[in-house]
């Protein structure tokens, strides 16, 4: 991958969106390894764990990465409309009233109206828009991203029942792994959101855990 699609990869994937498919992907695996005995399993029932966790994020990873780009294709289409709905308003009020419900809240609670007109003057010159939205590049780009953030997630955790043959030990290195990733996670959340990463990283791998007995407990 060159230098151009890789800047594309990281904006279409932003930080909170790289760590929640990781995450998703991670709490997937963890229920099917989560599952097995270290006093029961023999390697068969190993090699069947592994092929289990492989083909689930395979699977979710396939199914979120369509789901981004059903997520993409809702969001231009919401724009199209907006862009519409200013060009045919007939008072500026109305006009500034659909850029107002486009915009974060916070944000439109602090433009004054001269501001507003100069957003819709700025829209008004743009181009002639499609008469639906579309994805494009950037959107297959992202959802390979999503795909690859699920699927990948899983080699970590499950690389110790790979390469060691004690049964016990494989299990209780691939946990190790997973709090490592839970904790790492959770550090990077508390970065992206100002919080304290090491307690933010603790508290992440609390709820991994509480997640994945709950998807246990509850038959995923």
């Amino acid at each position: 991958m060159d230098k151009k699609s890789t800047s594309l990869f990281r904006r279409v994937l932003d930080p909170y969106g790289r760590i929640s498919e990781t995450l998703f992907g991670l709490i997937m695996v963890l229920t099917i390894t989560g599952a097995v005995s270290a006093a029961e399993a023999g390697r068969l029932e190993i090699r069947t764990m592994l092929l289990s966790a492989l083909g689930c994020n395979l699977a979710w990873g396939i199914i979120d990465a369509i789901m981004y780009l059903m997520n993409c294709l809702a969001d231009r289409s919401s724009g199209l409309r907006t862009l519409k709905s200013v060009r045919r308003a007939a008072t500026a009020q109305q006009a500034q009233v659909f850029i107002a419900s486009a915009l974060p809240p916070l944000v439109a609670s602090v433009l004054r109206p001269d501001e507003f007109e100069k957003i819709q003057q700025r829209l008004n010159q743009l181009p002639e828009p499609a008469s639906k939205a579309r994805l494009n590049a950037r959107d297959y780009l992202g959802a390979a991203g999503v795909f690859l953030l699920v699927f990948l997630s899983t080699f970590p955790v499950v690389i110790p029942f790979i390469f060691m043959k004690n049964v016990f030990w494989a299990l209780q290195s691939s946990r190790l792994v997973a709090i490592l990733m839970l904790f790492l996670l959770g550090w990077a959340f508390g970065r992206c959101t100002d919080r304290h990463p090491w307690t933010t990283g603790l508290l992440m791998v609390i709820i991994g855990i509480v997640l994945v007995g709950i998807a246990m407990a509850l038959g995923g």
